[in-house]
């Protein structure tokens, strides 16, 4: 996100801005093992059929006065295979590698529906000039931006914006409008420029509903204003996958190939004193299951088929470490027995896969605060029993290739596209665990949950060592609905929806107030109002459930 005050060609230097290169990953994808509908480069959305386009001609740039790579640049799809067309451009900040898509579509059906057999896509009416920079460039237009929202018939929605470096609209065959009937509602997010000053303002879009049974796709195309308000009700939207067969998405064999591929490896910290273990290993080693009413805990068999399975987490069951010496041997887990485990669900209509790999350990320890140069290390604040944290790897169904992989951090996270990523071994991408508390991130390093400018929250160290997990070999498929019925047996303890930790009875503000007591004033004051904002767990209240009660298993990732 930046000012946007120099376009195209930067006066202040004489000089033309660099665009990005292009992104490839390190190594080639491989060939994938024999299927349907994954990797064939077209996917059927019901009667339109649709092919993602990474390769552009660029249009415009908008660079910063005094920052020669910074900016954004605007780009239309290049070579269209015939008979489809576009539906909108493309935009992207250029300090990253040029790594991105646009979806173009044909149709291939007449309606079936109420739609007197309106054709799918239609040649939008005309242009609306949404914004200019005739108002304020030099003294000709050599290096001006005009940008476009199509004008679609009536019963059809735009798809996404049109930027020139003319004055002239766009030809009509330059875009196609979906009927409304095939469209989802779409939102913005990513704000790529910002500019009072001009009031001009570029987003990225995204569909409304996201998640494992949404239809809505994303496009690739972004939305733009004069008005920075009127992001939060959009004239365009967005394609919906009315073709339930989910003929894209990988088979069996296809997911092992990908995670074979792709699978990252998890680096813990150097000082981690409380590793992963598999879920066996941890009811192997004397994990209890309580209820509500008995003081004793019961023995929990290793493949949990003793554990009460389906309802809801309703307070009347959970999990605690042993309650002899084996407890602080749990505790500290056995990373040889570690496993990743796999959830695989479609994303965005379809058209792309996420590989949700899950990383359990017995136990999460107790967080440190950071005070400028002070490091205060909590005694029970943040640990709780039953640790699960994940990423998710997202892969294009349209080729087969890394798209982003998300990194899971205690009540949020971050998706970060393959460009950004850290690889150890060709493909495969580098997660590192943090500290104590095993939130995952993309590269080492002190990271702050809290106030980065005051110098106040909870560390979250990430560091390479010599304990890792291999996910691309050590992995473990428990759900992929998708496929359907007996091609996946998910493994008993995934049915427990209860707390996988007893509910802790400490009080979380007693001991932040005794460690800051002896700060002075407006420091404890920025504390509290910091400490106030942190998730939940952070205070380690109560168990956290597992996988399948999170709300990422259905839903999209949470940012």
């Amino acid at each position: 996100m930046f000012d946007c005050k120099c376009f195209c060609w930067n006066r202040a230097y004489d000089v033309v801005s660099p665009e990005p290169e292009p992104f490839s990953l390190p190594s080639p994808i491989p060939q994938w093992p024999e299927g349907k509908g994954f990797a064939q480069g077209r996917i059927c959305i019901g009667e339109i059929e649709v092919v993602q386009i990474t390769k552009f001609e660029h249009v415009w740039s908008c660079h910063l006065l005094k920052e020669k790579t910074e900016g954004a640049s605007f780009y239309k799809p290049s070579g269209i295979p015939d008979g489809f067309f576009s539906l909108g451009h493309y935009v992207q900040p250029n300090d990253q590698p040029l790594q991105g898509f646009v979806i173009v579509a044909r149709d291939i059906g007449a309606s079936k529906t109420e739609t007197k057999n309106l054709p799918a896509l239609q040649k939008p009416l005309d242009y609306t000039l949404i914004w200019s920079t005739d108002d304020w460039a030099e003294d000709n237009h050599d290096g001006c931006g005009y940008f476009w929202l199509p004008c679609p018939p009536e019963g059809y929605k735009a798809m996404g914006c049109v930027v020139t470096n003319k004055p002239d609209a766009p030809s009509i065959e330059e875009v196609r409008c979906v009927r409304a009937d095939l469209t989802d509602t779409c939102e913005t997010y990513d704000l790529i420029i910002t500019s009072s000053k001009f009031s001009f303002w570029v987003w990225n879009t995204r569909p409304c509903h996201r998640g494992m049974w949404c239809k809505g796709l994303s496009l690739g195309t972004f939305f733009c204003s004069s008005d920075r308000s009127s992001g939060d009700e959009l004239s365009i939207s967005c394609l919906k996958n009315l073709d339930s067969s989910l003929h894209a998405m990988p088979n069996l064999d296809q997911i092992h190939a990908l995670i074979k591929n792709y699978g990252p490896t998890v680096f813990f910290h150097p000082d981690e004193a409380y590793l992963p273990s598999s879920v066996p290993w941890f009811f192997k080693n004397g994990a209890l299951l309580y209820k509500r009413g008995k003081l004793t805990g019961e023995a929990i068999d290793s493949s949990g088929s003793n554990l009460p399975g389906g309802g809801k987490n309703d307070g009347e069951y959970w999990i605690d470490l042993p309650n002899d010496d084996q407890e602080n041997y749990v505790k500290q887990g056995n990373i040889d027995s570690a496993e990743l485990y796999v959830h695989v669900k479609p994303a965005l209509g379809g058209t792309f896969t996420d590989i949700a790999m899950w990383v359990f350990c017995p136990f999460n320890g107790p967080a440190t605060l950071k005070v400028g140069f002070l490091n205060l290390k909590f005694s029970k604040i943040g640990q709780h029993v039953g640790d699960w944290e994940h990423f998710t790897l997202r892969v294009s169904n349209f080729s087969g290739e890394l798209w982003s992989v998300y990194f899971s951090q205690h009540s949020g996270g971050e998706w970060v596209n393959a460009c950004d990523l850290e690889y150890i071994e060709g493909n495969k991408a580098i997660v590192y665990s943090s500290k104590s508390g095993h939130a995952s991130f993309p590269h080492p390093g002190d990271y702050l949950q809290g106030s980065q400018k005051l110098g106040i929250g909870i560390r979250n160290d990430a560091a390479r060592s010599d304990l890792s997990v291999d996910s691309s070999i050590k992995y473990q498929i428990i759900a992929a609905e998708y496929l359907g019925e007996g091609k996946i047996t998910e493994p008993s303890w995934l049915q427990y929806m209860r707390e996988w930790g007893p509910t802790i009875v400490y009080s979380s503000r007693s001991e932040v107030e005794k460690l800051i007591s002896v700060l002075p004033f407006l420091v404890r004051y920025s504390i509290e109002r910091i400490f106030n904002k942190f998730p939940i767990e952070l205070s380690g209240e109560e168990g956290p459930t597992g996988p399948k009660e999170k709300n990422n298993w259905e839903g999209d990732e949470r940012c």
